[in-house]
């Protein structure tokens, strides 16, 4: 039908934030192109926005390593495991809880 805007859909594999084995398993929604880093948590969604821009990776590498700086991880706990080239991302976070993660975002948000 023309001219009728689209519903968003959410992906039959989105679960929103879970914990899988020793990692919790995050998705977030990614804006790029902002005028700061900022994460918010928006019911069992995150959202980044980043000042990197979507080329090249550089808004990847900008999510994960402002990820494990406002968690207090290493780099490497973090790891992107889906939508390196979509908004809608899905990442691994090693070593924290669903509670603590929840705990030190709003903390240090």
């Amino acid at each position: 039908m023309a001219g009728r805007p689209r519903a968003h859909t959410k992906s039959a594999s989105y679960q929103g934030i879970r914990e899988d084995e020793s990692r919790l398993i995050v998705p977030v929604r990614v804006t790029p192109r902002a005028r700061r880093n900022a994460l918010t948590l928006e019911g069992e969604t995150l959202r980044a926005w980043l000042t990197a821009p979507p080329v090249d990776g550089a808004a990847n590498a900008a999510l994960l390593a402002l990820l494990a700086e406002r968690l207090g991880l290493p780099k490497r706990a973090v790891t992107l495991l889906r939508g390196e080239s979509s908004r809608e991302k899905l990442v691994a976070i090693a070593g924290i809880s669903a509670e603590e993660f929840t705990k030190r975002l709003t903390t240090n948000s």
